[in-house]
């Protein structure tokens, strides 16, 4: 395996300056080199690409005015309207929300909490239907603190009666909802066989090298085939053959007691089991007190597969894709047929990773992606400084992957997949959060959402500003062609930074955009990410509140003369993130989760915002539909 000559800030100044001399840059610009000594660029590390001077920009409309109060808001031409509210009824027989808490049985059919990643799956299957479907919305966790009166984040776990401790752990999870178009709106279909709600307490499958093994077994699951529910769900992505991939992010917030008792009490360590139990679940249940349950912690922290078309199907949690404070499961079916399955693991200096399948999967045989997800290789990635993407697989046996080294099988690489990536030299990066593939040119979008604890002589390649208050994106080039011609499954890909967010007129930030980008269209913490169907990307930010802004959604063209020029379509109300965004299939309507409204508020009397009733005393997270007025595509 070749090293990374070095991750000192000097090497990579003069790695990037020796290329940039290779290319013309605008007249008077910046270059490169100037960069990573410390000034702003325009363009790209390593393509042979440049911001242009003057832009056309293929999306259309006029540029939000950036607002940030009570309410959210949309570019003109626009309309924002709420589809599901956290509590809304999911099934015929329950009522309307009462502006109370409902208790933690009634949570269980009604919208969740903290609505994030949001799949949008055409009705009937297999359609490409853009007026009717299932939203499948990941919920990935409460905010006690504009939920309960006088309780404030810090003390909720601690102060949470078992009913509310209950009713946490029914209002996280995952909703499947039945949508359509009627009167010109989008709604939820209340009485449809579709709805339900997946929990912590939701019978799941364990699959793949990990079923079965010592570690996962517990006194409620002695097989080790069987797991209670799903846990901190964030990120996801869809399957070819219809179905959704949802992401276990960061399950050590939810344990108590002590990881003393574990066989692999230093692997609980590293994926963060410090006992927090923030929410107060060990104190009622005994499965989440690691004193008495060593082993449950093991059971998540994985990617599940969910069937949106059959409420009767048992989810299933895909151990062969590794186990890491999952953010992104984005599905490629590669021209090949195999499948590949990029992720990204959303913590300081953490990784980001490739599944390709062993087999292929093909449409006109339905049977073949029948547990297709069990068996492949899982890749990390290096970054290089030439530009160059190294996948470096975490195959048991091979390197220093084997028992000697403490991986006494394939499992157990899975289950301590940070230990493998470290053994192995992956590139440590700035919390790696979503990935997603450009549809038109077959690139790959990594977003990197900001990273404060890094400092100057832990600088790499692919993460250049220490202190990263503000994030950035990097760009993947699998060889092969555009399109689908593009090969996601080759070992070894070309690379680049995309944009350096952060503000531009500030110095210190290095920001890097296009020189036409409006005081409105740059951003910062760039989280989720999503493609449209022309190929143009769409960023939402989480963390511009930390900086006195909005966040919200911004639409970015990836290539020609506007490449790296964002423009701001929409903004939340206070204290809320934007996330999940998701296109139908026309392109006519962009999904997006308004996630913990008002959670910058100590408490609930001092809510922010009651967004989006504002009436009562609850803001409630929400899943809002933006469409054009006129009917055509969003971004033209």
């Amino acid at each position: 395996m070749a090293d990374c000559p070095s991750n000192s800030s000097p090497i990579i100044r003069d790695v990037i300056a020796a290329r940039a001399s290779r290319r013309a840059f605008l007249s008077g610009a910046a270059s490169l080199g100037a960069l990573a000594a410390g000034s702003g660029f325009v363009g790209s590390f390593f393509a042979e690409e440049s911001f242009a001077a003057s832009a056309t920009s293929s999306l259309g409309f006029s540029e939000l005015k950036r607002i940030y109060d009570k309410d959210m808001a949309v570019a003109p031409g626009y309309t924002a309207e709420v589809v599901a509210r956290w509590g809304d009824p999911i099934a015929a027989d329950v009522a309307d929300f009462s502006g109370e808490v409902p208790s933690a049985a009634e949570q269980l059919v009604r919208f969740g909490y903290n609505c994030d990643y949001i799949a949008f799956m055409p009705l009937p299957k297999g359609s490409a239907t853009a007026d009717h479907g299932l939203l499948c919305v990941n919920n990935e966790y409460i905010s006690p603190n504009v939920i309960f009166d006088g309780m404030t984040e810090d003390d909720a776990g601690k102060m949470m009666t078992q009913e509310q401790v209950d009713f946490g752990m029914a209002a996280m999870g995952h909703s499947i909802v039945e949508v359509k178009i009627e009167n010109g709106r989008w709604a939820m279909v209340k009485d449809s066989p579709f709805n339900r709600r997946l929990t912590v307490e939701t019978k799941m499958q364990l699959s793949g090298p990990v079923a079965g093994h010592d570690l996962v077994k517990t006194k409620e699951d002695p097989q080790g085939l069987t797991v209670k529910g799903t846990n901190y769900n964030c990120g996801g992505g869809v399957t070819p053959w219809g179905t959704v991939l949802t992401c276990e992010e960061g399950a050590s917030d939810t344990f108590g007691g002590s990881t003393a008792g574990s066989p692999i009490a230093a692997v609980l360590d590293r994926y963060g089991f410090d006992g927090s139990d923030l929410y107060g679940r060990a104190r009622f249940h005994d499965r989440f007190d690691m004193d008495k349950e060593p082993n449950e912690p093991n059971r998540f922290d994985w990617v599940v597969e969910i069937d949106p078309y059959d409420p009767q199907s048992t989810p299933i949690k895909r151990t062969a894709l590794g186990r890491m404070s999952h953010e992104a499961s984005t599905v490629v079916h590669n021209k090949d047929g195999r499948i590949v399955v990029y992720m990204g693991d959303d913590d300081y200096f953490e990784y980001t990773y490739r599944f390709v399948t062993e087999a292929a999967f093909d449409p006109a045989q339905p049977e073949t992606a029948k547990d297709i997800l069990d068996k492949g290789v899982l890749s990390v990635a290096r970054f290089d400084t030439d530009g160059t993407l190294h996948w470096l697989p975490l195959v048991h046996g091979q390197g220093p992957l084997t028992a000697e080294n403490g991986f006494a099988s394939q499992a157990d690489v899975l289950l301590k997949t940070r230990l493998a990536a470290d053994a192995v030299g992956a590139t440590p990066m700035d919390r790696p959060e979503d990935f997603e593939t450009n549809p038109v040119t077959g690139r790959v979008y990594a977003v990197m959402t900001k990273n404060k604890k890094r400092e100057q002589d832990k600088l790499n390649p692919a993460n250049t500003r220490p202190e990263n208050l503000w994030g950035h994106i990097v760009e993947l080039i699998p060889p092969g062609g555009r399109g689908k011609d593009a090969d996601h499954t080759a070992e070894v890909y070309q690379w680049d930074l995309f944009v350096l967010a952060g503000n531009p007129k500030d110095e210190a930030t290095k920001a890097s955009f296009h020189p036409e980008t409006s005081e409105n269209g740059w951003f910062v913490c760039p989280d989720n990410i999503s493609f449209d169907p022309q190929g143009r990307l769409w960023v939402a930010t989480d963390g511009a509140n930390d900086f006195g802004l909005p966040d919200g959604i911004y639409g970015i063209d990836t290539e020609g003369s506007a490449r790296g020029l964002p423009k701001l379509l929409f903004t939340c109300p206070a204290g809320a993130e934007a996330t999940g965004p998701c296109f139908t299939p026309d392109g006519k309507t962009l999904f997006v989760s308004v996630q913990h409204p008002a959670e910058d508020a100590e408490t609930l009397d001092k809510a922010t915002t009651l967004w989006p009733d504002f009436t009562g005393k609850l803001p409630r997270p929400s899943v809002v539909a933006i469409r054009r007025q006129d009917g055509a595509a969003v971004g033209v």
